[in-house]
């Protein structure tokens, strides 16, 4: 395989692998090549990303690499943010929040094995919005964050505490429990923005 091809496949490998990252040891596992040559091509896609001055570059952060947004676009991203079309909730954030209201506190790890798929994306969305929160650390290996709802979500629904929460109905589902496809129902009827959370 040549030296091009081999850094297309990191690329790919960081994407797929999102903020978690990748460390040299992963990438060489899955590549199955040296870390040390694994660090070389991260380190050369690195450079060709920076030189073409490409929208994504790569970072370096606990000894993983990932891929994130090239800094001189700021203020764009930040413009997308607060465009109101776009501060609405995607369904992946829909069921992430509902699978919080309902399971927590909960981890990442539990989220993934209820929704069947990768929720990072979906997590950073809801606590930069303000609707889920760090609330603790399970006891279990690596001490993963365990997630909760936060005020900002109870003034939205108008609900004074969690145990207002729509009662579960006795539906048949695919993917989603009884309860969270019932909040998920609810959220999906009152697309939340990020004007209105803030009111």
């Amino acid at each position: 395989m040549d030296y091009q091809n081999l850094k297309s496949i990191i690329e790919g490998l960081l994407f797929m692998a999102g903020d978690e990252g990748l460390t040299k040891r992963q990438l060489a596992d899955i590549m199955e090549i040296d870390p040390e040559f694994a660090v070389d091509l991260v380190y050369d896609l690195q450079r060709d990303l920076e030189r073409e001055r490409r929208g994504v570059q790569i970072a370096e952060v606990a000894a993983a690499f990932r891929l994130t947004t090239n800094a001189e676009h700021a203020p764009y991203f930040e413009r997308m943010a607060y465009t109101p079309t776009r501060a609405q909730l995607s369904q992946a954030a829909l069921e992430t929040l509902s699978i919080v209201a309902y399971r927590q506190p909960i981890t990442r790890i539990d989220i993934e094995e209820i929704r069947g798929v990768k929720s990072d994306r979906a997590i950073h969305t809801l606590v930069s919005k303000d609707l889920i929160e760090e609330v603790g650390r399970a006891e279990a290996i690596g001490r993963p964050i365990l997630y909760g709802t936060t005020k900002a979500f109870l003034d939205y629904f108008g609900l004074p505490s969690l145990k207002e929460l729509p009662e579960p109905r006795d539906i048949d589902l695919d993917e989603l429990d009884d309860g969270t496809q019932m909040l998920f129902e609810r959220l999906e009827g009152r697309q939340i923005t990020i004007d209105e959370i803030k009111e």
